[in-house]
Protein backbone atom coordinates (compact mmCIF):
# COMPACT_ATOMS: atom_id res chain seq x y z
CA UNK A 1 0.00 0.00 0.00
CA UNK A 2 1.24 3.32 -0.86
CA UNK A 3 2.67 5.42 2.10
CA UNK A 4 -0.22 8.10 3.29
CA UNK A 5 1.45 11.06 4.54
CA UNK A 6 -0.46 12.63 7.65
CA UNK A 7 0.83 15.66 9.04
CA UNK A 8 -1.08 14.70 12.22
CA UNK A 9 -3.02 12.43 13.88
CA UNK A 10 -4.24 12.59 17.26
CA UNK A 11 -7.47 12.41 19.42
CA UNK A 12 -8.48 16.23 20.41
CA UNK A 13 -12.11 17.40 21.20
CA UNK A 14 -14.07 20.54 20.21
CA UNK A 15 -12.82 22.62 22.44
CA UNK A 16 -8.98 22.28 21.44
CA UNK A 17 -9.98 22.49 17.49
CA UNK A 18 -12.28 25.79 17.88
CA UNK A 19 -8.96 27.34 20.21
CA UNK A 20 -6.26 29.38 19.26
CA UNK A 21 -8.04 31.33 16.34
CA UNK A 22 -8.28 28.15 14.44
CA UNK A 23 -10.35 28.35 11.38
CA UNK A 24 -12.33 25.96 9.22
CA UNK A 25 -13.42 26.05 5.78
CA UNK A 26 -15.80 23.64 4.51
CA UNK A 27 -15.37 23.92 0.53
CA UNK A 28 -17.70 25.80 -1.45
CA UNK A 29 -18.93 23.16 -3.07
CA UNK A 30 -19.34 20.28 -0.32
CA UNK A 31 -22.66 18.92 0.34
CA UNK A 32 -25.18 20.94 2.17
CA UNK A 33 -25.94 20.69 5.57
CA UNK A 34 -28.29 17.03 6.08
CA UNK A 35 -28.11 15.90 9.16
CA UNK A 36 -31.90 15.44 11.15
CA UNK A 37 -33.61 15.01 14.18
CA UNK A 38 -32.39 11.35 14.30
CA UNK A 39 -29.21 12.44 14.20
CA UNK A 40 -29.80 15.12 16.61
CA UNK A 41 -31.27 12.83 19.25
CA UNK A 42 -28.37 10.49 19.00
CA UNK A 43 -26.20 13.17 19.69
CA UNK A 44 -28.00 14.56 21.92
CA UNK A 45 -28.63 11.62 24.37
CA UNK A 46 -24.81 11.38 23.88
CA UNK A 47 -24.40 14.02 25.53
CA UNK A 48 -26.81 13.86 28.65
CA UNK A 49 -25.08 10.38 29.34
CA UNK A 50 -21.48 12.63 29.58
CA UNK A 51 -23.56 15.26 31.26
CA UNK A 52 -24.71 12.56 33.88
CA UNK A 53 -21.62 10.80 34.09
CA UNK A 54 -18.66 13.74 34.76
CA UNK A 55 -16.00 11.33 34.58
CA UNK A 56 -16.84 9.43 31.04
CA UNK A 57 -15.89 10.14 27.24
CA UNK A 58 -17.16 9.99 24.02
CA UNK A 59 -15.64 9.50 20.49
CA UNK A 60 -17.38 11.22 17.78
CA UNK A 61 -14.93 9.31 14.96
CA UNK A 62 -12.67 10.60 12.59
CA UNK A 63 -12.59 13.91 11.72
CA UNK A 64 -10.58 14.72 8.61
CA UNK A 65 -8.69 17.94 7.83
CA UNK A 66 -6.71 19.20 4.87
CA UNK A 67 -4.20 21.79 6.14
CA UNK A 68 -4.11 25.40 4.27
CA UNK A 69 -1.07 26.21 2.08
CA UNK A 70 -0.86 29.77 3.40
CA UNK A 71 -1.75 29.60 7.07
CA UNK A 72 -1.28 26.83 9.58
CA UNK A 73 -4.06 27.77 11.73
CA UNK A 74 -6.67 27.26 9.00
CA UNK A 75 -7.91 23.89 7.23
CA UNK A 76 -10.42 22.66 4.74
CA UNK A 77 -12.89 20.24 6.58
CA UNK A 78 -12.31 17.06 4.04
CA UNK A 79 -14.63 14.81 6.18
CA UNK A 80 -16.64 16.10 9.26
CA UNK A 81 -18.65 18.86 8.49
CA UNK A 82 -22.38 17.80 9.99
CA UNK A 83 -20.28 16.92 13.11
CA UNK A 84 -18.71 20.08 13.83
CA UNK A 85 -21.64 22.86 12.07
CA UNK A 86 -24.04 20.44 14.18
CA UNK A 87 -21.84 21.40 17.92
CA UNK A 88 -21.10 24.83 16.81
CA UNK A 89 -24.94 25.23 16.56
CA UNK A 90 -25.46 23.68 20.28
CA UNK A 91 -22.83 26.17 21.34
CA UNK A 92 -24.80 29.05 19.53
CA UNK A 93 -28.07 27.47 21.15
CA UNK A 94 -26.23 27.78 25.03
CA UNK A 95 -24.90 31.24 24.20
CA UNK A 96 -28.27 32.42 23.24
CA UNK A 97 -29.81 31.17 26.68
CA UNK A 98 -27.25 33.26 28.80
CA UNK A 99 -27.98 36.29 26.51
CA UNK A 100 -31.73 35.95 27.42
CA UNK A 101 -30.23 36.00 31.21
CA UNK A 102 -28.93 38.85 30.53
CA UNK A 103 -32.00 40.39 28.73
CA UNK A 104 -33.74 39.43 32.16
CA UNK A 105 -31.58 41.27 34.26
CA UNK A 106 -30.07 37.73 36.09
CA UNK A 107 -26.91 38.15 37.44
CA UNK A 108 -26.70 40.54 33.79
CA UNK A 109 -22.93 41.56 34.53
CA UNK A 110 -21.51 37.76 34.88
CA UNK A 111 -23.49 36.63 32.60
CA UNK A 112 -22.48 39.67 29.60
CA UNK A 113 -19.00 38.38 30.58
CA UNK A 114 -19.97 34.44 30.32
CA UNK A 115 -21.64 35.56 26.54
CA UNK A 116 -18.79 37.34 25.39
CA UNK A 117 -16.25 34.66 26.66
CA UNK A 118 -17.69 31.47 25.12
CA UNK A 119 -18.54 33.89 22.02
CA UNK A 120 -14.88 34.39 21.69
CA UNK A 121 -14.02 30.68 22.21
CA UNK A 122 -16.46 28.53 19.95
CA UNK A 123 -17.55 30.71 17.55
CA UNK A 124 -15.71 33.86 16.38
CA UNK A 125 -11.99 35.62 17.26
CA UNK A 126 -10.96 39.39 17.53
CA UNK A 127 -8.51 40.02 15.48
CA UNK A 128 -5.98 41.94 17.56
CA UNK A 129 -4.98 44.20 14.27
CA UNK A 130 -8.13 45.23 12.62
CA UNK A 131 -10.55 43.96 16.13
CA UNK A 132 -12.95 42.55 13.26
CA UNK A 133 -14.28 39.33 14.18
CA UNK A 134 -14.15 36.26 12.25
CA UNK A 135 -16.22 33.13 12.82
CA UNK A 136 -14.39 30.04 13.28
CA UNK A 137 -16.30 27.80 11.09
CA UNK A 138 -17.14 28.76 7.33
CA UNK A 139 -20.19 26.60 5.89
CA UNK A 140 -20.42 25.73 2.22
CA UNK A 141 -21.65 28.38 -0.25
CA UNK A 142 -25.45 27.27 0.16
CA UNK A 143 -25.45 27.39 3.81
CA UNK A 144 -22.66 30.11 5.21
CA UNK A 145 -24.58 33.00 4.68
CA UNK A 146 -27.55 31.90 6.65
CA UNK A 147 -25.33 30.70 9.13
CA UNK A 148 -23.10 33.78 9.58
CA UNK A 149 -26.08 36.32 9.43
CA UNK A 150 -28.28 34.36 11.23
CA UNK A 151 -27.06 31.07 13.88
CA UNK A 152 -24.25 33.30 15.04
CA UNK A 153 -25.87 36.97 15.15
CA UNK A 154 -28.86 35.57 16.91
CA UNK A 155 -31.27 36.40 14.42
CA UNK A 156 -34.23 34.73 13.41
CA UNK A 157 -34.93 34.46 9.90
CA UNK A 158 -38.20 36.65 8.91
CA UNK A 159 -39.54 33.72 6.72
CA UNK A 160 -38.89 30.15 7.75
CA UNK A 161 -40.77 28.98 4.32
CA UNK A 162 -38.39 31.06 2.08
CA UNK A 163 -35.34 29.70 3.13
CA UNK A 164 -33.74 26.55 1.10
CA UNK A 165 -33.97 22.89 2.79
CA UNK A 166 -30.35 22.79 4.23
CA UNK A 167 -30.92 25.90 5.82
CA UNK A 168 -34.32 24.92 7.31
CA UNK A 169 -32.56 22.07 8.55
CA UNK A 170 -29.93 24.67 10.21
CA UNK A 171 -32.52 26.54 11.74
CA UNK A 172 -34.13 23.27 12.78
CA UNK A 173 -31.29 22.32 14.30
CA UNK A 174 -31.08 25.32 16.47
CA UNK A 175 -34.84 25.35 17.55
CA UNK A 176 -33.97 21.01 18.17
CA UNK A 177 -30.91 22.11 20.94
CA UNK A 178 -32.10 25.25 21.97
CA UNK A 179 -35.63 22.90 23.35
CA UNK A 180 -33.64 20.10 24.74
CA UNK A 181 -31.79 22.73 27.13
CA UNK A 182 -34.69 24.32 27.75
CA UNK A 183 -35.90 20.81 29.38
CA UNK A 184 -32.70 20.89 31.75
CA UNK A 185 -34.14 22.20 34.68
CA UNK A 186 -31.09 22.17 36.68
CA UNK A 187 -29.29 24.00 34.19
CA UNK A 188 -31.08 26.36 32.04
CA UNK A 189 -31.49 29.22 34.94
CA UNK A 190 -28.44 29.39 35.34
CA UNK A 191 -25.35 30.83 33.03
CA UNK A 192 -22.77 29.26 35.30
CA UNK A 193 -24.54 25.86 34.54
CA UNK A 194 -24.77 26.36 30.97
CA UNK A 195 -21.61 27.64 30.14
CA UNK A 196 -20.37 24.35 32.36
CA UNK A 197 -22.51 22.15 30.02
CA UNK A 198 -20.55 23.91 27.15
CA UNK A 199 -17.07 23.92 28.07
CA UNK A 200 -17.03 20.94 30.33
CA UNK A 201 -19.17 18.60 28.67
CA UNK A 202 -19.59 19.55 24.98
CA UNK A 203 -16.39 21.03 24.20
CA UNK A 204 -13.80 18.73 26.74
CA UNK A 205 -15.10 15.25 26.30
CA UNK A 206 -16.88 14.77 22.60
CA UNK A 207 -13.81 13.44 21.23
CA UNK A 208 -12.70 12.84 17.74
CA UNK A 209 -9.46 11.61 15.82
CA UNK A 210 -8.01 14.05 14.52
CA UNK A 211 -6.25 13.33 11.21
CA UNK A 212 -4.59 16.24 8.93
CA UNK A 213 -3.42 15.19 5.35
CA UNK A 214 -1.64 17.39 2.62
CA UNK A 215 -4.10 16.76 -0.05
CA UNK A 216 -7.19 15.16 -1.37
CA UNK A 217 -5.99 12.25 -2.54
CA UNK A 218 -4.30 11.58 0.47
CA UNK A 219 -7.65 12.25 2.17
CA UNK A 220 -9.28 9.69 -0.11
CA UNK A 221 -7.12 6.93 0.88
CA UNK A 222 -7.78 7.51 4.79
CA UNK A 223 -11.30 6.96 3.55
CA UNK A 224 -10.61 3.83 2.11
CA UNK A 225 -8.12 2.61 5.23
CA UNK A 226 -11.36 3.84 7.77
CA UNK A 227 -14.04 2.36 6.04
CA UNK A 228 -16.17 5.52 7.81
CA UNK A 229 -20.01 5.54 8.11
CA UNK A 230 -21.27 7.95 5.13
CA UNK A 231 -17.94 7.28 2.89
CA UNK A 232 -19.56 7.46 -0.90
CA UNK A 233 -21.03 10.61 0.17
CA UNK A 234 -17.98 11.99 1.01
CA UNK A 235 -15.81 10.24 -1.60
CA UNK A 236 -18.17 11.90 -4.10
CA UNK A 237 -17.90 14.94 -2.70
CA UNK A 238 -14.50 14.83 -2.60
CA UNK A 239 -14.61 13.96 -6.39
CA UNK A 240 -16.83 16.71 -6.79
CA UNK A 241 -14.25 18.98 -5.46
CA UNK A 242 -11.56 18.28 -7.31
CA UNK A 243 -13.28 18.27 -10.40
CA UNK A 244 -14.48 22.08 -10.02
CA UNK A 245 -11.25 22.83 -8.60
CA UNK A 246 -9.89 22.70 -11.88
CA UNK A 247 -12.12 25.44 -13.26
CA UNK A 248 -10.81 28.99 -13.33
CA UNK A 249 -13.37 31.42 -14.59
CA UNK A 250 -16.60 31.77 -12.88
CA UNK A 251 -18.37 30.71 -16.03
CA UNK A 252 -16.98 27.81 -16.39
CA UNK A 253 -17.48 26.91 -12.66
CA UNK A 254 -21.07 28.09 -12.67
CA UNK A 255 -21.70 25.66 -15.55
CA UNK A 256 -19.91 22.67 -14.46
CA UNK A 257 -22.09 23.01 -11.00
CA UNK A 258 -24.95 23.14 -13.01
CA UNK A 259 -23.57 19.98 -15.14
CA UNK A 260 -23.17 18.24 -11.53
CA UNK A 261 -26.46 19.24 -10.45
CA UNK A 262 -28.43 17.79 -13.55
CA UNK A 263 -26.13 14.56 -12.67
CA UNK A 264 -26.95 14.21 -9.21
CA UNK A 265 -30.37 14.98 -9.59
CA UNK A 266 -30.71 12.17 -11.83
CA UNK A 267 -28.72 9.37 -10.29
CA UNK A 268 -28.44 10.16 -6.67
CA UNK A 269 -25.81 11.07 -4.71
CA UNK A 270 -25.79 7.66 -2.78
CA UNK A 271 -25.81 6.05 -6.33
CA UNK A 272 -23.44 8.11 -8.05
CA UNK A 273 -20.16 6.20 -7.51
CA UNK A 274 -21.59 3.01 -8.30
CA UNK A 275 -22.42 5.11 -12.01
CA UNK A 276 -19.22 5.99 -11.87
CA UNK A 277 -17.69 2.72 -11.88
CA UNK A 278 -19.85 1.67 -14.67
CA UNK A 279 -18.84 4.99 -16.31
CA UNK A 280 -15.08 4.09 -16.12
CA UNK A 281 -15.19 0.94 -16.86
CA UNK A 282 -16.28 1.82 -20.96
CA UNK A 283 -12.21 3.02 -21.35
CA UNK A 284 -10.89 0.30 -18.84
CA UNK A 285 -11.53 -3.31 -17.26
CA UNK A 286 -11.08 -3.98 -13.15
CA UNK A 287 -11.89 -0.42 -11.84
CA UNK A 288 -12.08 -0.95 -8.43
CA UNK A 289 -14.60 1.22 -5.54
CA UNK A 290 -12.28 2.12 -3.52
CA UNK A 291 -9.93 3.39 -6.66
CA UNK A 292 -12.48 5.81 -8.61
CA UNK A 293 -11.01 9.00 -6.87
CA UNK A 294 -7.61 8.18 -7.77
CA UNK A 295 -8.33 6.86 -11.74
CA UNK A 296 -10.51 9.99 -12.63
CA UNK A 297 -7.16 12.29 -10.75
CA UNK A 298 -5.02 10.52 -12.82
CA UNK A 299 -7.09 11.12 -16.13
CA UNK A 300 -8.59 14.57 -15.79
CA UNK A 301 -6.17 17.22 -15.34
CA UNK A 302 -7.57 20.40 -16.51
CA UNK A 303 -11.04 21.75 -17.05
CA UNK A 304 -11.57 20.45 -20.49
CA UNK A 305 -11.21 16.82 -19.42
CA UNK A 306 -13.35 17.92 -15.94
CA UNK A 307 -15.95 18.65 -19.14
CA UNK A 308 -15.62 15.99 -21.44
CA UNK A 309 -15.80 13.83 -17.81
CA UNK A 310 -19.08 15.72 -17.07
CA UNK A 311 -20.53 14.71 -20.39
CA UNK A 312 -19.87 11.82 -20.77
CA UNK A 313 -21.63 11.32 -16.93
CA UNK A 314 -24.39 13.28 -17.97
CA UNK A 315 -25.16 11.62 -21.14
CA UNK A 316 -25.37 8.40 -19.65
CA UNK A 317 -27.01 9.48 -16.41
CA UNK A 318 -30.57 8.66 -17.69
CA UNK A 319 -29.91 5.17 -18.90
CA UNK A 320 -28.19 4.06 -15.94
CA UNK A 321 -31.37 4.50 -13.76
CA UNK A 322 -33.50 3.30 -16.80
CA UNK A 323 -31.54 0.18 -16.36
CA UNK A 324 -32.89 -0.47 -13.20
CA UNK A 325 -36.25 0.61 -13.61
CA UNK A 326 -38.90 -1.37 -16.64
CA UNK A 327 -41.42 1.13 -15.88
CA UNK A 328 -38.87 4.49 -16.63
CA UNK A 329 -40.13 6.33 -19.18
CA UNK A 330 -36.85 5.83 -21.16
CA UNK A 331 -38.66 2.80 -22.14
CA UNK A 332 -41.85 4.03 -23.31
CA UNK A 333 -41.07 3.32 -27.19
CA UNK A 334 -39.88 0.52 -26.59
CA UNK A 335 -42.17 -1.92 -25.20
CA UNK A 336 -40.07 -5.47 -25.57
CA UNK A 337 -37.00 -3.92 -23.50
CA UNK A 338 -39.09 -3.34 -20.84
CA UNK A 339 -40.04 -7.18 -20.45
CA UNK A 340 -35.92 -7.80 -20.57
CA UNK A 341 -35.07 -4.92 -18.26
CA UNK A 342 -37.53 -6.47 -15.43
CA UNK A 343 -35.25 -9.57 -15.87
CA UNK A 344 -32.19 -7.92 -15.23
CA UNK A 345 -33.77 -6.46 -12.10
CA UNK A 346 -35.27 -9.64 -10.88
CA UNK A 347 -32.02 -11.29 -11.72
CA UNK A 348 -30.03 -8.17 -9.78
CA UNK A 349 -27.83 -8.24 -12.23
CA UNK A 350 -25.61 -5.13 -12.68
CA UNK A 351 -22.28 -6.54 -14.22
CA UNK A 352 -23.69 -5.85 -17.78
CA UNK A 353 -23.50 -1.89 -17.27
CA UNK A 354 -20.81 -1.09 -19.15
CA UNK A 355 -21.60 -3.16 -22.14
CA UNK A 356 -25.25 -2.09 -22.05
CA UNK A 357 -23.80 1.48 -22.00
CA UNK A 358 -21.58 1.21 -24.86
CA UNK A 359 -24.12 -0.85 -27.09
CA UNK A 360 -27.01 1.57 -26.62
CA UNK A 361 -24.76 4.38 -27.95
CA UNK A 362 -23.68 1.94 -31.08
CA UNK A 363 -25.88 -0.68 -31.64
CA UNK A 364 -29.22 0.01 -33.74
CA UNK A 365 -32.55 0.00 -31.76
CA UNK A 366 -33.15 -3.73 -32.71
CA UNK A 367 -29.56 -5.11 -32.18
CA UNK A 368 -29.69 -3.85 -28.36
CA UNK A 369 -32.92 -5.86 -27.82
CA UNK A 370 -31.12 -8.54 -28.85
CA UNK A 371 -28.54 -7.89 -26.94
CA UNK A 372 -30.69 -7.54 -23.69
CA UNK A 373 -32.34 -10.45 -24.56
CA UNK A 374 -28.86 -12.11 -24.64
CA UNK A 375 -27.62 -10.75 -21.13
CA UNK A 376 -30.77 -11.89 -19.58
CA UNK A 377 -30.68 -15.48 -20.93
CA UNK A 378 -26.50 -16.00 -20.07
CA UNK A 379 -27.35 -14.05 -16.49
CA UNK A 380 -30.70 -16.37 -15.54
CA UNK A 381 -28.65 -19.50 -16.39
CA UNK A 382 -24.98 -17.78 -14.87
CA UNK A 383 -26.04 -16.56 -12.15
CA UNK A 384 -29.35 -17.74 -10.89
CA UNK A 385 -29.64 -21.20 -11.71
CA UNK A 386 -26.28 -22.29 -11.91
CA UNK A 387 -24.89 -19.88 -8.94
CA UNK A 388 -21.21 -19.16 -10.56
CA UNK A 389 -18.95 -16.53 -9.52
CA UNK A 390 -20.28 -13.04 -10.92
CA UNK A 391 -17.06 -11.42 -10.14
CA UNK A 392 -15.29 -13.05 -13.84
CA UNK A 393 -18.66 -11.19 -15.68
CA UNK A 394 -17.38 -7.91 -14.68
CA UNK A 395 -13.84 -8.25 -16.43
CA UNK A 396 -15.60 -9.49 -19.72
CA UNK A 397 -18.45 -7.42 -19.88
CA UNK A 398 -15.68 -3.95 -19.59
CA UNK A 399 -13.95 -5.86 -21.92
CA UNK A 400 -16.75 -6.28 -24.18
CA UNK A 401 -17.87 -2.47 -23.62
CA UNK A 402 -14.14 -1.22 -24.83
CA UNK A 403 -14.84 -3.33 -27.79
CA UNK A 404 -17.76 -2.15 -29.07
CA UNK A 405 -16.67 1.79 -28.11
CA UNK A 406 -13.56 0.83 -30.40
CA UNK A 407 -16.20 -0.54 -33.36
CA UNK A 408 -14.36 -4.51 -32.82
CA UNK A 409 -17.64 -5.40 -32.07
CA UNK A 410 -20.54 -4.00 -33.83
CA UNK A 411 -23.18 -6.73 -33.24
CA UNK A 412 -24.70 -8.89 -30.50
CA UNK A 413 -23.58 -12.07 -32.08
CA UNK A 414 -19.77 -11.30 -31.51
CA UNK A 415 -21.13 -10.23 -27.90
CA UNK A 416 -21.95 -14.03 -27.40
CA UNK A 417 -19.20 -15.51 -29.29
CA UNK A 418 -17.23 -12.95 -26.38
CA UNK A 419 -19.33 -14.47 -23.89
CA UNK A 420 -19.24 -18.12 -24.88
CA UNK A 421 -17.16 -19.15 -22.18
CA UNK A 422 -19.65 -17.86 -19.20
CA UNK A 423 -22.78 -19.57 -21.42
CA UNK A 424 -23.98 -22.68 -19.32
CA UNK A 425 -23.98 -25.44 -21.40
CA UNK A 426 -27.08 -27.25 -22.04
CA UNK A 427 -26.16 -30.50 -19.98
CA UNK A 428 -25.19 -28.15 -16.60
CA UNK A 429 -27.66 -25.68 -16.63
CA UNK A 430 -30.04 -28.73 -17.03
CA UNK A 431 -28.80 -30.48 -14.52
CA UNK A 432 -28.70 -27.41 -12.00
CA UNK A 433 -32.47 -26.23 -13.00
CA UNK A 434 -33.50 -29.97 -11.90
CA UNK A 435 -32.40 -29.52 -8.20
CA UNK A 436 -33.48 -25.19 -7.63
CA UNK A 437 -35.16 -24.61 -4.84
CA UNK A 438 -36.28 -21.00 -4.53
CA UNK A 439 -38.00 -19.73 -0.96
CA UNK A 440 -41.36 -18.54 -2.03
CA UNK A 441 -41.34 -15.36 0.28
CA UNK A 442 -39.60 -11.73 0.41
CA UNK A 443 -37.93 -10.67 -2.97
CA UNK A 444 -37.90 -14.14 -3.92
CA UNK A 445 -41.03 -14.36 -4.56
CA UNK A 446 -41.01 -12.36 -7.57
CA UNK A 447 -38.63 -14.70 -9.33
CA UNK A 448 -40.35 -17.43 -8.86
CA UNK A 449 -43.58 -16.18 -10.05
CA UNK A 450 -41.52 -15.29 -13.12
CA UNK A 451 -40.19 -18.58 -13.65
CA UNK A 452 -43.51 -20.15 -13.31
CA UNK A 453 -44.90 -17.55 -15.65
CA UNK A 454 -42.17 -18.55 -18.49
CA UNK A 455 -42.48 -22.45 -17.65
CA UNK A 456 -46.34 -22.26 -18.50
CA UNK A 457 -46.19 -19.69 -21.49
CA UNK A 458 -44.24 -22.74 -22.82
CA UNK A 459 -46.31 -24.95 -21.69
CA UNK A 460 -49.52 -23.46 -22.93
CA UNK A 461 -48.54 -20.44 -25.85
CA UNK A 462 -50.29 -17.82 -23.27
CA UNK A 463 -48.93 -15.17 -21.65
CA UNK A 464 -49.62 -15.73 -17.94
CA UNK A 465 -50.17 -12.34 -15.75
CA UNK A 466 -47.70 -12.68 -12.95
CA UNK A 467 -49.61 -11.57 -10.45
CA UNK A 468 -52.81 -13.52 -11.12
CA UNK A 469 -51.79 -16.65 -9.60
CA UNK A 470 -51.47 -18.45 -6.24
CA UNK A 471 -48.06 -19.70 -6.31
CA UNK A 472 -49.14 -23.81 -5.05
CA UNK A 473 -46.94 -25.54 -3.01
CA UNK A 474 -48.35 -29.61 -4.11
CA UNK A 475 -46.53 -30.89 -1.29
CA UNK A 476 -47.44 -27.91 1.16
CA UNK A 477 -45.23 -25.68 3.67
CA UNK A 478 -47.22 -26.96 6.61
CA UNK A 479 -47.65 -30.68 5.64
CA UNK A 480 -50.42 -32.40 7.69
CA UNK A 481 -49.70 -35.53 8.92
CA UNK A 482 -50.81 -37.43 6.18
CA UNK A 483 -47.80 -36.59 4.45
CA UNK A 484 -45.29 -38.09 6.76
CA UNK A 485 -46.16 -41.41 4.19
CA UNK A 486 -44.32 -40.07 1.63
CA UNK A 487 -41.97 -37.50 2.85
CA UNK A 488 -39.90 -37.60 6.13
CA UNK A 489 -39.41 -33.90 8.02
CA UNK A 490 -35.64 -33.47 6.21
CA UNK A 491 -37.40 -34.20 2.68
CA UNK A 492 -40.39 -31.80 3.68
CA UNK A 493 -37.50 -29.28 4.37
CA UNK A 494 -34.84 -29.41 1.02
CA UNK A 495 -38.29 -30.14 -1.35
CA UNK A 496 -40.99 -27.77 -0.80
CA UNK A 497 -39.34 -24.79 -2.33
CA UNK A 498 -37.95 -26.78 -5.10
CA UNK A 499 -39.85 -25.95 -8.29
CA UNK A 500 -41.00 -29.40 -9.45
CA UNK A 501 -43.33 -28.85 -6.08
CA UNK A 502 -44.59 -25.63 -7.44
CA UNK A 503 -47.34 -24.65 -10.05
CA UNK A 504 -49.68 -22.10 -10.63
CA UNK A 505 -53.39 -21.77 -9.23
CA UNK A 506 -56.33 -19.91 -9.00
CA UNK A 507 -56.07 -18.06 -5.95
CA UNK A 508 -59.78 -19.40 -5.36
CA UNK A 509 -58.79 -23.11 -5.97
CA UNK A 510 -55.62 -22.98 -3.69
CA UNK A 511 -57.80 -21.42 -0.88
CA UNK A 512 -60.50 -24.63 -1.70
CA UNK A 513 -57.29 -27.14 -1.28
CA UNK A 514 -55.34 -25.26 1.32
CA UNK A 515 -53.24 -28.49 2.82
CA UNK A 516 -54.89 -31.38 1.87
CA UNK A 517 -54.07 -34.81 0.66
CA UNK A 518 -52.61 -34.80 -2.87
CA UNK A 519 -55.53 -37.16 -4.72
CA UNK A 520 -57.95 -34.49 -3.32
CA UNK A 521 -55.54 -31.67 -4.67
CA UNK A 522 -54.93 -33.75 -7.84
CA UNK A 523 -58.80 -33.84 -8.60
CA UNK A 524 -58.86 -29.98 -8.22
CA UNK A 525 -55.91 -28.90 -10.29
CA UNK A 526 -57.65 -30.57 -13.36
CA UNK A 527 -60.09 -27.62 -12.91
CA UNK A 528 -57.11 -25.09 -13.52
CA UNK A 529 -56.86 -23.08 -16.53
CA UNK A 530 -53.49 -23.58 -15.88
CA UNK A 531 -51.76 -26.25 -18.44
CA UNK A 532 -48.41 -26.96 -16.01
CA UNK A 533 -51.36 -27.78 -13.15
CA UNK A 534 -53.23 -29.34 -15.71
CA UNK A 535 -50.31 -31.60 -16.54
CA UNK A 536 -50.06 -32.86 -12.89
CA UNK A 537 -51.47 -36.28 -13.25
CA UNK A 538 -49.73 -38.76 -11.27
CA UNK A 539 -51.32 -40.91 -9.03
CA UNK A 540 -49.38 -40.08 -6.10
CA UNK A 541 -47.10 -37.18 -5.01
CA UNK A 542 -43.66 -38.67 -3.58
CA UNK A 543 -40.02 -37.25 -3.99
CA UNK A 544 -39.34 -39.20 -7.08
CA UNK A 545 -42.43 -38.16 -8.39
CA UNK A 546 -41.21 -34.24 -7.36
CA UNK A 547 -37.89 -34.70 -9.00
CA UNK A 548 -38.97 -36.38 -12.73
CA UNK A 549 -41.41 -33.01 -13.03
CA UNK A 550 -38.58 -30.74 -12.22
CA UNK A 551 -36.44 -32.89 -14.59
CA UNK A 552 -39.05 -32.40 -17.13
CA UNK A 553 -39.38 -28.61 -16.47
CA UNK A 554 -35.70 -28.49 -16.53
CA UNK A 555 -35.84 -30.39 -20.30
CA UNK A 556 -38.26 -27.52 -21.30
CA UNK A 557 -36.53 -24.35 -19.16
CA UNK A 558 -33.27 -25.27 -21.71
CA UNK A 559 -35.02 -23.84 -24.77
CA UNK A 560 -36.91 -21.38 -22.90
CA UNK A 561 -33.94 -19.39 -21.37
CA UNK A 562 -31.62 -19.79 -24.96
CA UNK A 563 -29.24 -17.35 -26.79
CA UNK A 564 -30.69 -16.43 -30.16
CA UNK A 565 -26.83 -17.24 -31.44
CA UNK A 566 -27.05 -21.29 -30.56
CA UNK A 567 -27.38 -23.10 -33.67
Amino acid sequence: MARINLLDTRTTNFGDLIANGKIYRVPPFQRDYSWTEENWEDLWQDILVLHDNPNSSHYMGALVLQNSNTSDKEFTIIDGQQRLATLSIIAIAVIEKIKQLVERQQEPEENKKRQEILKGNYLSYSDPRSLRDSSKLLLNENNNDFYQGNLINFRKPLNVRSLSKSEQLLWESFQYFSQKIDELDNVITSGEKLAEILTDTIASRLLFIQINVEDELNAYTVFETLNARGIELSSTDLLKNYLFSLFQGPDDLNEAQRQWRRIINTVRMEKFPEFLRYYLSLKRTQVRRNRLFKLVRQSVKDAQQAFDLLDGLEDYSSLFIALSNSNDEFWNDTPENKTYIRQLTLFRVKQAYPTLFAAYRQFSPENFTRLLKLVCAISFRYTVVSSLNPNQLETIYSRIAIAIISGEITHPRQVFEKMRSLYVADDKFSQDFSLLSIPTKGQKKKLVRYIICQLERDASGIDVNEDSFSIEHILPESPSASWQQDFTDSQVEQMVYRLGNLTPLEPSLNREIGNDIYCNKQAIYQQSVYKLTQNIVAEEWTPDTLARRQEYLAKRAVNIWKSDFIS
